[in-house]
């Protein structure tokens, strides 16, 4: 498969989309909350496959991510968005409009906030967002195994006075562990409307394979990298080429300043080795196939304050 074919790979011509049994359900559901609440650890547990990066470092997820689970009863398309926060520069400013957004384009909205602390003014501020929207709203208590012990009532009962006052069902689970999602899924399903499949059932995301390639090379960074390095990042897959026995994939990581290009490289280059080395691990399991993967870094200033800088990189505001 040549680079040009790969960039239009459609994953819709090799799978058929069925026709439901009666009662079936579908529909779209918007994942939302704070940053670092473990929204993209639920969709990827849920969906039952890795489809969103995930790391200890808030605002992890830049754009509206789809994942994807079918089974007997539903097909549930999960949009996992952006963590609502105050943004500090152009790039945040669009990814909260865009959460927002995605408040008033689904079927059902999974409010999703960190059940280890009680409720605080974050919580409030999203609440009051989700108040007006007129279709469902879960809220769900997430980390319930990181609540301490001493803690965990009045921590429940902060979100169950949340949850009373808007008259929204409160569903506790853990992500991480995938304890008690069986019971979330079903709130969800049972919150739907009868519908079509969407998309074939063995799909699981809707994203390009690009896509999910660079996002997999920034969650290695967010991974290795603190301070202000991991949000002054974006990744341009500049070239793909398949062939029968190896994906080559080059890529660029971009940062804003000298500084970032030189704690991204590290000495004699150690760091930028071991980006690349972990995410060709990653990105193997998404070809399944061997990977080689080159990285440059490139320092674009300011990238995250210019409009036509974020749109060469993907991120705009969402129709």
């Amino acid at each position: 498969m040549t680079s040009d074919s790969f960039d239009s790979f459609d994953p819709l011509s090799f799978s058929t989309i069925p026709t439901p049994p009666e009662g079936f359900k579908s529909g779209f559901v918007g994942i939302v909350g704070r940053p670092n609440v473990g929204k993209s650890t639920l969709m990827n547990a849920l969906v039952g496959q890795k489809v969103a990066i995930t790391s200890p470092t808030a605002q992890t997820t830049r754009n509206r991510l789809r994942g994807i689970l079918s089974n007997d009863q539903a097909q549930i398309i999960f949009v996992d968005t952006p963590g609502i926060h105050k943004p500090h520069h152009e790039l945040g400013k669009i990814l909260v409009k865009n959460a927002r957004m995605a408040i008033d384009a689904v079927d059902a909205t999974l409010f999703v906030v960190d059940g280890s602390v009680a409720a605080g003014r974050g919580d409030e501020f999203v609440a009051s967002l989700l108040a007006p929207s007129a279709v469902p709203v879960i809220l769900g208590l997430n980390k319930i195994d990181q609540q301490p012990a001493e803690e965990a009532e009045a921590i429940d009962a902060s979100y169950q006075a949340m949850a009373d006052t808007h008259g929204w069902p409160l569903v506790k689970f853990s992500a991480l562990h995938e304890q008690q999602l069986d019971t979330l899924l079903q709130t969800l399903i049972d919150r739907l409307d009868p519908g079509p499949y969407y998309y074939p059932p063995d799909l699981v995301t809707d994203q390009p394979e690009r896509f999910i390639m660079g996002e997999l090379i920034r969650e290695q960074i967010l991974l290795h990298t603190r301070e202000e390095v991991p949000h002054s990042v974006a990744i341009a897959i500049d070239r793909v080429e398949e062939d029968a026995t190896i994906t080559r994939i080059l890529a660029t990581i971009h940062v804003e300043r000298d500084s970032q290009k030189g704690i991204l490289i590290g000495k004699r280059g150690s760091m930028l080795k071991t980006i690349g080395s972990e995410a060709r691990q990653q990105i193997q399991k998404l070809v399944m196939g061997q990977v080689y993967l080159e990285l440059f870094v490139k320092v674009v200033p300011k990238w995250r304050q210019s409009r036509s800088r974020l749109e060469d990189f993907g991120y705009r505001v969402e129709e």
